[in-house]
């Protein structure tokens, strides 16, 4: 069975149980003939549409705002008459009646808490009106962790609402660990982020105010143009908010870049940009072509007698833009390419393209990857693809 197959066995396969609990109290308690079919495909409808409106909260994490948000829609889901929700210290939301019940929630699941295992308590109290009389607790847990426990209470002892009640914290639990997945890639994709600011050398900030400085007295209005240009440079490199960026702003950052480098190195670097219009309102990762100029510039300038010539393209491509960066350098053996993709290439070698290809990878799919056409003594040309619409995907 593939992954992806897993996966929607992981997720549907408890909400069906669940649907098949409602499914058995409604179609006890016939209804109506309605317009989308029978009363079972009808109930079938109502408690995946239930299900999915509690998805959203859920994803967020385990909170008393998406516990709020979500014990209503649990509660229907389960069909019974109170429900909540708690973490491992207290009673994060409550829906339905009996509220007063809520007091004794964190003493009735201490032991669930410890053991993972789902528990059936008398539920009892002195108010005679009360429906409450027997609860059940199930266990919330992300990768074997239990962070917390779905409670669902009912009139009398119920073996049916007991396998419910753990199949719907099951499939809750499925929701908060993707929840936690996306926390993570967050955190991953913030922590590549700061690997290549860290990449900005010291050399060329170094190389590049001592650019600056050799004009101040034979061209003050240059340097200063260059020194605009280096703080808008570093502010864009370390700025703090977004992950993502549109093209428009990477290839200008990349040309203030390229200002600070030509600077240095004068004629001996001959640059050629080619940009439609058109694609540059396209949104990407942030801080994903600069490090591809850098290496072509690296490798452009090594062993250079005469002029390097860097051609940075970014083209419409239908559904996607072509962005290609390609140098007439010294380039590489296609294995030491391989090796350096593979994170095997040593702590300084190709850091910043195995980090850009494994951003696009996480961000768009693997057919996102670099592509990269290099040889020995033959150049290098990186060519990325990125989609003009992503879910998910906005620049800032």
């Amino acid at each position: 069975m593939s992954g992806a197959a897993l996966a929607v066995l992981i997720v549907l396969g408890p909400l069906l149980l669940a649907g098949g609990f409602v499914l058995g109290r409604r179609t006890a308690r016939p209804e109506r003939t309605s317009d989308v079919g029978t009363p079972v495909e009808h109930a079938t409808f109502e408690t995946l549409h239930t299900a999915s409106l509690a998805t959203p909260p859920l994803r967020a994490g385990l909170t008393e705002e998406s516990a709020r948000k979500a014990a209503r829609r649990l509660r229907s889901l389960l069909g019974t008459d109170a429900l909540c929700l708690t973490d491992r210290e207290r009673v994060l939301a409550w829906d339905g009646v009996g509220e007063h019940h809520g007091k004794h929630v964190m003493d009735h699941v201490r032991g669930l808490l410890d053991s993972g295992r789902d528990t059936a308590f008398a539920g009892g109290c002195g108010d005679l009106d009360c429906p409450l009389r027997w609860g059940v607790a199930a266990p919330l847990t992300v990768d074997h962790r239990v962070l917390g426990t779905l409670v669902a209470y009912a009139p009398r002892e119920s073996a049916v609402l007991a396998r419910a009640a753990g199949e719907v914290a099951r499939w809750v639990s499925v929701q908060l660990e993707l929840a936690e997945l996306d926390r993570s890639r967050t955190r991953l994709i913030e922590a590549e982020i700061k690997a290549l600011r860290a990449q900005i050398s010291p050399h060329f900030i170094f190389n590049s105010l001592a650019a600056i400085a050799s004009f101040v007295r034979t061209d003050p209005e240059r340097a200063r143009e260059l020194l605009l240009e280096f703080a808008d440079f570093t502010r864009y490199s370390f700025r703090r908010h977004g992950d993502f960026t549109t093209l428009a702003d990477e290839l200008h950052s990349i040309d203030q870049y390229l200002a600070l480098v030509r600077a240095r190195f004068g004629e001996r670097l001959s640059v050629t940009l080619q940009v439609a219009p058109e694609v540059l309102p396209v949104a990407m990762p942030f801080l994903c072509l600069q490090p591809l100029v850098e290496n072509a510039v690296k490798h452009g300038l090594e062993g250079a007698v005469t002029t390097s010539r860097i051609t940075i393209s970014a083209l419409d491509a239908g559904a996607e833009a072509e962005v290609v960066i390609e140098d007439d350098g010294v380039g590489m053996e296609p294995e030491r390419l391989r090796r350096i993709l593979r994170g095997e290439g040593g702590a300084s070698t190709g850091i910043g393209l195995l980090n850009v290809d494994e951003r696009l990878r996480q961000v768009y799919g693997d057919e996102y990857g670099l592509v990269i056409e290099t040889g020995v003594d033959a150049g290098t040309k990186i060519t990325v693809r990125i989609p003009k619409y992503r879910a998910g995907v906005h620049g800032t």
